[in-house]
């Protein structure tokens, strides 16, 4: 991956802390004869969401009155619910939507006497448009009347002539497809190979138990490759010629602005990448679920942490960090939750990757009064800071994310004993529960790698909370209804993490850190703190 160096996508899953913690199958094609065409999928956006593919209004009249709506307020499969069948409430009983009952040849009569011929293409777009049967009659009084583009009209009926026949791709009768990306070369090939036995563990265990609903889970990998594009084509390349029905765990470290729209374009949910950024900007991308926070979050949690301390009091933070767009929106997070606690602006000090004035930065802020620094470069550059602030005395409390962190500190000077700390995003400072003992005995029984143990938590965690919101869904699977169950699962436990909230305008699970202080003379971490939420 180029855009983060491989020293720090290694440190994203805190596989060199874990070293020093304490304790610490067969493929399938899916079938695809019921896949939609690509007009079948703009009008399944417009049934089920209400919003065009092509960014035009799409209006709705309600009543009488003919009260103007958003169409995102009164979607077709809000009544009619995903299938088509329709979602009786409240005395009301919306229509059956699937073309076969729509056209059945002797036509249909409704509870209410209404009766009419069967439904042609131009008899559905009178019924959406201007509200009435094929003979004539007014539809429901709850029936909205909708005013959109004749291009969206027509891949509305194209979509609903699909209803009751489609399935998503991935699925069949007997079999669900679920796919991964994992590192299989370079420096990083040993941690996607852990990522792979345990994905691989996991569902073969869920299939000796019986799989989803009677359907087998297979497992798909795909490669990652060495830069952000080739790995975007990589993935691309599986979800059209081998589809499966969702992602699972994938490592998009590095590859996060070429990954993750993907999943929107493609339509396909992916649970719990491996990432140190999740993307969560507007708008949201309502196909992607973060288990945990990123460095923005962890950034925000030790702020948090730093002003709950009482040793440390009321810290006057600088923040110290290589020149770059995310890194922008990370010390944007840090200032606001500055901003909520009271302190201080944050003093800034940025520097461009690989030009790094140690001397200089070390200086500017010691001289600014800053008692503590957030660091957000590589491990080797918080080393040469520690260093030169260590040659004048000077021994602020550093406070390193994740990405930032690892066991090499253990060579800071020993004047910062006591006073460098570290987040711990996915990793409780202490493991017990049945949780803890599942995944265990799943290392035990199928001789998982010992090495990159926070790897195999994140994807082990991830595909419980997959197949926890596929259960949920039930034998009817679908990724829309999928995502549905994802944004309404709270306070779920995976055992290895914090419990996971998702909603719908929610997509990281857990929003803070665990913090570990590092003990220089024993060379261990050491933890200091329990979860450290943030909102």
């Amino acid at each position: 991956m180029s855009r983060l160096p491989i020293r720090t996508c290694r440190l994203l899953l805190v596989g060199a802390m874990l070293a020093h913690w304490p304790g610490g199958s067969g493929f399938i094609r899916a079938t695809t004869q019921n896949q939609l065409t690509a007009q079948e999928q703009r009008g399944k956006e417009i049934y089920v969401r209400g919003t065009s593919p092509s960014g035009k209004d799409i209006l709705a009249y309600l009543g009488e009155a003919s009260l103007e709506v958003p169409g995102t307020a009164v979607t077709c499969a809000n009544c009619h619910g995903l299938d088509g069948y329709g979602k009786p409430e409240g005395g009301v009983r919306p229509s059956n939507l699937t073309w076969e009952a729509l056209t059945k040849p002797y036509g249909l009569k409704h509870a209410d006497g209404r009766q009419h011929p069967p439904y042609t293409v131009r008899g559905l777009e009178l019924a959406i448009t201007r509200g009435t049967d094929p003979a004539g009659n007014r539809l429901q009084r709850v029936m909205p009347r909708y005013q959109m583009s004749p291009e969206d009209l027509a891949d509305l009926v194209a979509y609903l002539r699909s209803l009751g026949r489609d399935r998503d791709p991935g699925i069949s009768d007997d079999t669900i497809v679920i796919g991964t990306a994992a590192p299989a070369k370079g420096p990083l090939a040993d941690m996607g190979q852990a990522l792979k036995a345990v994905t691989g563990a996991f569902f073969d265990e869920l299939n000796d138990q019986g799989g989803i609903y009677n359907r087998r889970v297979e497992v798909k990998f795909i490669d990652t490759a060495e830069t952000p594009a080739a790995t975007r084509a990589n993935v691309e390349r599986m979800l059209i010629e081998e589809p499966v029905f969702a992602l699972t765990g994938a490592f998009i470290a590095g590859a996060e602005q070429e990954v993750v729209p993907l999943m929107a374009q493609q339509g396909v949910p992916l649970i719990g990448p491996l990432t140190l950024y999740p993307q969560t900007g507007f708008p949201l991308n309502r196909h992607v679920f973060y288990l945990l926070s990123g460095v923005d979050g962890q950034g925000r949690a030790l702020l948090e942490f730093a002003a709950r301390r009482s040793a440390i009091g009321s810290p006057a933070v600088a923040v110290v960090y290589p020149q770059s767009e995310i890194n922008a929106s990370v010390l944007e997070a840090i200032a606001d939750q500055s901003r909520k606690r009271g302190l201080s602006e944050p003093r800034r000090y940025d520097y461009v990757t690989g030009h790094f004035d140690v001397s200089d930065a070390v200086k500017r802020i010691e001289q600014a009064g800053r008692d503590a620094v957030i660091f957000m470069g590589t491990v080797d550059e918080a080393l040469s800071f520690m260093r030169e602030a260590d040659k004048r005395h000077w021994f602020p409390t550093m406070f390193l994310p994740s990405g930032s962190s690892g066991a090499d500190l253990f060579d800071a000077p020993v004047g910062f004993n006591g006073k460098l700390y570290a987040s711990f995003p996915n990793v409780p400072p202490a493991l017990s529960g049945e949780g803890v003992n599942d995944f265990r005995a799943l290392v035990a029984k199928y001789r998982l790698p010992t090495q990159h143990v926070a790897t195999q938590m994140s994807a082990y965690s991830a595909a419980r909370i997959l197949v926890e919101a596929m259960r949920r869904v039930g034998k009817d699977l679908s990724r829309e209804k999928l995502i549905q169950a994802l944004e309404g699962l709270y306070e779920f436990s995976t055992g290895l993490t914090p419990a996971i909230t998702f909603g719908p305008n929610r997509r990281i699970g857990a929003i803070g850190t665990y913090v570990v202080t590092i003990d220089l003379k024993e060379r261990r971490f050491v933890p200091v703190s329990g979860w450290v939420g943030v909102n």
